[in-house]
C-alpha cells in the first residue's frame, strides 16, 4: 500500500479560506423599484446606450428638412414697385394697374381673389361678359344620368327641366358642391325647351375654400375692355353681398403682383 500523505490546515488558513469563499459568492444588493425587501439579483450586465431627446429628434429633423424660400425674378420686382401695397384701389385704377405689370408673354387671366367674412359663403352669378374660357354645356338626358352613376362629369354647366329632375336628384351631393345642380335662380332649370338656346354660358360657381373664408375666380382675359372687366367684377361683388359680407378683394394677373381694390 502506498503512503497516505496529511496535510493540516491551521485555523487560520481555514478562516482565510472561507472569507474568499464568502468574497467569491457575496451578492451584490441593488435596489429595483418593483423587488421587495430581501429580494437580491446576483448579477447585472450592464451596456451603455445612446438614446435621444425627443428635442434632439425635432433638432434634426429641422436640420434635415429643407426650407423652401420663393426667390422672385427681377421682372416681378419691376412690376411690384409700380404698386402701393398700403393703397386700396378704385376698380378702373386696379385694372389699368394690373395690365401694366403684367409681364407675362402670353394674354393672362385676369384673376380675383376675395377675403369673405366666413367659411360656407357660396353663389351663382352670370357674368354680363365672357370670363375667356369657354364653358362646356350639356342638357340633362338619359345619357347624362348614365355618365353620372359611373362618376363622370365633362361639363361645367347642366340646364335641366323639370321633367328630367327627379332622376338628378340622388346625384345632388355630387353636383351641389360642384355648382352644377340646376336650379331655376341661376337659369340652369327651364320649363320651355327653346330657351335652352339661350344657355347661360357665362355662369360661373362662387364658393370658399374648405378651411379658409377666400374665393378664387376669374373676370376675363389681360386683353379684354376695362368696361367688361370691370363689368364682371362688379357682377362678383354684388352676388357676394358687397361691404355687408366682403372683407378684403385683390385682382391680379396670371404673372404679376396683386392689386387691393376699394369695396
Amino acid at each position: 500500500m502506498g503512503k497516505t500523505k496529511t496535510a493540516f490546515v491551521s485555523d487560520e488558513e481555514k478562516n482565510k479560506r472561507n472569507e474568499a469563499k464568502k468574497k467569491a459568492r457575496k451578492e451584490t444588493k441593488i435596489h429595483i423599484a418593483g423587488l421587495k425587501g430581501g429580494q437580491r439579483i446576483k448579477a447585472i450586465e450592464s451596456e451603455t446606450v445612446v438614446t435621444e431627446s425627443a428635442e434632439t429628434e425635432k433638432g434634426a429633423e429641422k436640420k434635415n428638412k429643407q426650407v423652401r424660400v420663393r426667390v422672385r425674378g427681377k421682372k416681378w420686382a419691376q412690376a411690384k414697385s409700380k404698386i402701393d401695397r398700403t393703397k386700396f384701389y378704385q376698380l378702373p385704377d386696379a385694372l389699368k394697374l394690373v395690365k401694366e405689370t403684367s409681364y407675362s408673354k402670353f394674354d393672362g387671366t385676369m384673376e380675383m381673389h376675395i377675403q369673405v367674412k366666413k367659411v360656407g359663403v357660396s353663389a351663382n352669378v352670370t357674368l354680363p361678359f365672357s370670363a375667356g374660357k369657354q364653358k362646356r354645356v350639356e342638357i340633362a338626358n338619359e345619357g347624362t344620368i348614365a355618365k353620372l352613376k359611373a362618376g363622370k362629369i365633362d361639363f361645367d354647366i347642366l340646364i335641366a327641366t323639370p321633367e328630367i329632375m327627379p332622376k338628378l336628384v340622388p346625384f345632388a351631393r355630387v353636383l351641389g358642391p360642384k355648382g352644377l345642380m340646376p336650379n331655376p335662380k341661376n337659369g340652369t332649370l327651364v320649363t320651355d325647351p327653346k330657351a335652352i338656346k339661350t344657355a347661360p354660358a357665362n355662369l360661373i360657381a362662387l364658393k370658399t375654400e374648405k378651411e379658409a373664408p377666400l374665393i378664387h375666380t376669374v373676370l376675363g382675359k389681360v386683353s379684354q375692355k376695362d368696361e367688361e372687366l370691370k363689368a364682371n367684377a362688379d357682377a362678383i361683388i354684388k352676388a357676394l353681398g358687397g361691404g355687408k359680407q366682403i372683407v378684403k378683394v385683390h385682382i391680379s394677373s396670371t404673372m404679376g403682383p396683386a392689386v387691393k381694390i376699394a369695396i
